[in-house]
């Protein structure tokens, strides 16, 4: 194995590419494939669509669909699951809604959780019984 070679094979991991070669150097999602932000918190699932003739899915594509395959999943979830950085994550999940083969739903909106007080509250009224 030559001194190159070495360079990006690691020993316990296996070979070893850089975020941006997953994302072909693209760093946000395409801004036509997602209406809505995408937050840590938002959830991924399939829509049950084929992949269009023209979809260029990289193993990393597929990785994240087999994730989603079973329910949907939060995006920090995912990037935990495939193991790389939420933004490669973000990207990859954007090429897939722009494919129409994964669907993004926005995490429930802060006034719709129950406030600390509340929390609190229950608690104590769960102790008391």
């Amino acid at each position: 194995m030559s001194r190159r070679e070495h360079e990006w094979v690691d020993e316990e991991a296996g070979p070893v590419v850089r975020p941006y070669a997953v994302t072909r150097g693209r760093t946000r999602p395409a801004a036509q494939a997602l209406s809505t932000g995408l937050d840590l918190l938002s959830t991924v699932s399939l829509t049950g669509r084929p992949a269009p003739a023209n979809a260029e899915l990289s193993v990393q594509h597929r990785r994240l669909l087999q994730c989603v395959v079973q329910h949907a999943r939060p995006v920090a979830e995912l990037a935990g699951e495939l193991d790389l950085p939420v933004g490669v994550v973000k990207v990859l999940i954007g090429d897939l809604v722009g494919y129409g083969l994964v669907a993004v739903k926005a995490p429930r909106s802060r006034t719709a959780t129950p406030t600390e007080s509340l929390l609190r509250e229950v608690i104590n009224g769960l102790r008391a019984l």
